[in-house]
């Protein structure tokens, strides 16, 4: 368990201390506190001098919530989420809000919370926040994290879009992972931004009309995130149908070079069946020119066949190299077909999740300056 302190009474220092400060009588004291399921006992014994309700602190060390605000008289419990720097995934952020005091409790790193420490352990004045003001302020920080993936999705589907327009066989596992990572995140920023229109019209005793604009400002960036995986989601879904549309006009072209080259060999099978007939009076059987005569009936068709396709614009005119690579893969796909149907029913019953870490990845490897201001928002 980690457990540090600020308070606005003299200097902003944070302080690493499991022994609290207490709560002073004028200004606030914020204790942060980083445990898991088995530190309750000593978590429980910490917050225990701040007056709050043990069943809340509990519900926040161990149990798992999307956000939501609770009021239990003497403090709130706000559920807020932000986003985490390894992966496509939120954490959990309680915040325990008394009238002077703010007791924040979590189970891992806080990207938002040591950004928001960092700071006010550079602020030389110390800025007349309230408490109220203060969860406000976090929770514009943990918001605009989740804002910060709409440029990963983007990118991310640009790159999707490009391959579905080329009919790429393996865009279905990346595209179904993404859709997935959009639908985690989009549930929690839904969540969230009702918490937020709650709190900014809030009938809350520990939140006063500073704190309720700040909240309108939170509300405001969750609203913008909100619309942006609307955005996401019908990206998503108009690439999947230009992948169907893109693969079915793959399928066709393919369907009309195995088309033409039967259309081509029935009128020639017809002559070599009629000519392959035991019968003694067949027509140059004892020529020797029937064969030469016969083949270059065989070649006349297949070349009328041909120019007749070309002039009724069934195919181009390609070159003869190109017409056999056409013919050629024409005829392996078609001995392929029942492979790819068994392919496609393999992908799509073994989904891989996380499509887009790599790109958040990205993100992480940038200055911490830069990763807080330009991918996530000013914090």
């Amino acid at each position: 368990m980690r457990v540090r302190s600020l308070t606005s009474v003299g200097k902003l220092r944070p302080v690493e201390s499991v022994e609290p400060p207490p709560v002073p009588d004028s200004g606030w004291v914020w204790c942060d506190v980083t445990a898991t399921a088995a530190d309750l006992p000593a978590v429980l014994e910490l917050t225990d001098r701040f007056g709050l309700d043990r069943l809340a602190v509990r519900d926040a060390v161990v149990d798992v919530d999307l956000p939501k605000v609770d009021d239990f008289v003497g403090h709130l419990l706000i559920v807020l989420h932000g986003l985490r720097s390894d992966r496509v995934a939120t954490y959990e952020v309680h915040c325990l809000v008394g009238e002077r005091s703010l007791v924040t409790i979590h189970d891992g790193m806080s990207p938002a919370i040591d950004t928001m420490w960092s700071r006010l352990g550079q602020t030389s004045d110390k800025p007349e926040w309230t408490v109220d003001e203060l969860v406000a302020l976090l929770a514009d920080l943990l918001t605009r994290r989740l804002v910060g993936v709409l440029d990963a999705f983007d990118d991310r589907i640009e790159e999707l879009t490009l391959r579905a327009l080329g009919a790429d066989r393996s865009l279905l596992e990346d595209l179904s992972a993404v859709r997935t990572d959009v639908a985690a995140v989009r549930r929690i920023v839904h969540s969230q931004r009702e918490v937020l229109d709650l709190l900014r019209r809030s009938p809350f005793a520990h939140v006063g009309p500073s704190g309720r604009r700040r909240f309108s400002d939170a509300f405001d960036v969750a609203n913008r995130a909100a619309a942006g995986l609307e955005e996401a989601r019908s990206a998503l879904a108009e690439t999947l149908d230009a992948y169907r549309g893109a693969e079915a006009r793959k399928a066709t072209e393919i369907t009309r070079v195995l088309t033409i080259y039967a259309a081509i060999m029935l009128p020639l099978t017809l002559v070599t069946g009629f000519f392959g007939m035991n019968f003694v009076e067949l027509p140059g059987l004892n020529s020797r020119w029937g064969w030469i005569l016969t083949t270059g009936l065989m070649v006349a068709i297949a070349v009328i066949s041909l120019g007749m396709f070309v002039s009724l614009g069934w195919m181009s005119r390609p070159s003869g190299r190109r017409s056999g690579k056409m013919i050629g893969r024409g005829l392996l796909e078609a001995t392929r077909t029942p492979v790819h149907v068994l392919e496609a029913v393999v992908e799509m019953s073994i989904l891989p999740l996380r499509a887009t870490e790599d790109l958040l990845a990205s993100n992480d490897d940038r200055p911490a300056g830069a990763t807080e201001s330009s991918a996530y928002g000013s914090e």
